[in-house]
């Protein structure tokens, strides 16, 4: 398996994305499980056929282009006209900067460029992931997203406290408040009406360091452009209460989500049961 990812890392992008459409749609026309739920989340979200169809294909592309991604060389990168100043600002207070990304366009590009723009000159961003159950998969993964300026964290004790770390001196770490935590860490909250198991987390890391609140996401390119990353504020305050923090951060999940709902990945099962703890 090693090998064949090695070598689709050396394909071009415009080929991966174009073998990941037709996988996205084989898998979305085969699987009936895949397919309910991927309609039934962009129903819940309130969007028409035409705001989602497009989704099955990018959801294809999110698979394809991981060799690439982790394996092969740079991919271009660019910024919106505000990104790069926001975070600038940010890195400025001192503060620590919490990066809130759902999965949404290539949540894997985000951690990099920042890493490529800002890690590199001193100010390193720590990402939160959940090592893979494939002990080849878990290598590597976690040699993949080992690279100048960008560390990992696994979603374990131990990983929490090297967040919080990071936040405390300053850095800046990364995660996705719309995966389904580990039973315990987390609450009951609305997401696009539908109450589901949301991570606590990322409120708790702002909570305890006072750090800076941003929301990302890495837009998927048409035929393999490369990447656009946007960054911007929450647009309401981080409430104190845990309950109202956790519920404001899921309101901006979906201010995000529904900026370009075709990137995403709605067969996720973001309303399943929480898993038990490891």
């Amino acid at each position: 398996m090693m090998a064949l990812f090695k070598l689709l890392s050396k394909l071009p992008l415009w080929l991966l994305h174009g073998f990941g459409s037709v996988l996205g749609w084989c898998v979305f026309l085969l699987s009936g499980v895949y397919r309910r739920r991927f309609v039934a989340n962009a129903r819940q979200a309130g969007l028409g056929l035409w705001q989602w169809i497009g989704a099955v294909a990018e959801s294809g592309k999110l698979v394809a282009e991981l060799p690439r991604l982790w394996l092969g060389r740079p991919v271009p990168i660019s910024w919106d006209e505000r990104a790069v100043a926001h975070v600038q600002a940010a890195l400025t207070q001192h503060r620590g900067i919490v990066f809130l990304t759902p999965h949404l366009g290539c949540f894997e590009i985000t951690a990099q460029a920042y890493a490529q723009c800002f890690g590199t000159m001193g100010q390193p961003i720590t990402v939160l992931f959940r090592p893979p159950r494939q002990v080849w998969l878990r290598r590597l993964v976690s040699a993949s997203r080992q690279r100048p300026g960008l560390r990992s964290a696994p979603t374990t004790l131990s990983g929490i406290k090297q967040m919080i770390k990071a936040l405390k001196n300053g850095e800046s770490v990364g995660l996705l408040p719309d995966q389904v935590p580990p039973q315990g860490m987390g609450l009951m909250a609305a997401f696009f009406g539908r109450q589901a198991y949301t991570m606590t987390l990322s409120a708790r890391l702002v909570q305890q360091t006072g750090a800076t609140v941003l929301l990302a996401w890495g837009e998927r390119l048409s035929w393999g452009r490369g990447f656009r990353i946007h960054v911007g504020p929450m647009q309401e305050p981080l409430p104190v209460a845990l309950p109202d923090a956790v519920a404001a951060v899921n309101r901006a999940m979906e201010v995000l989500v529904l900026q370009c709902p075709r990137q995403y990945l709605w067969g996720y099962a973001r309303y399943k049961q929480a898993r038990e703890s490891r």
